[in-house]
């Protein structure tokens, strides 16, 4: 799962939240026709023109991360319906989906604002090789 977002505040503070965000660990749900199980994977940050930015996790924790960052929909930042909507149509994302709001990370966010964009989903995938070879999961 992507989360597109355009973060704005100090320099330095933007930067030490973007690094939190890249040490969180997440679950990765993993199933083959026997079982499931999960194992531990890194979110990372990835870096696009515009000062967009998108974080890649596991779908497993959109719930705690979209709370976290405080991702609702409600443009508050001013942005206007149009340039939001021309930024999505760019990303090609979608809607961001209703979130509970009973997880949170403790990631340093103090005097940054970000203005979400958007979600995009991931499928999934089956090894073929390598350590889970036939399990499937999400393709990060």
């Amino acid at each position: 799962m992507h989360f597109a977002f355009i973060p704005y505040g100090k320099r330095s503070e933007v930067e030490l939240l973007l690094r939190d965000m890249e040490a969180q660990k997440h679950k990765l749900r993993l199933s083959n026709e026997r079982s499931e199980k999960d194992v531990w994977v890194q979110g990372h940050i990835r870096q696009m023109p515009l000062g967009i930015y998108e974080y890649i996790f596991p779908k497993e924790s959109i719930d705690a991360v979209l709370w976290t960052l405080d991702a609702a929909e409600d443009n508050k930042y001013g942005l206007g319906d149009f340039k939001k909507w021309v930024l999505k149509f760019m990303l090609k994302c979608d809607k961001i989906p209703k979130f509970k709001r009973d997880q949170q990370y403790l990631w340093i966010k103090e005097n940054v604002n970000i203005i979400p964009l958007g979600v995009r989903y991931d499928r999934d995938i089956t090894d073929d090789k390598g350590e889970h070879e036939g399990w499937t999961h999400e393709a990060l």
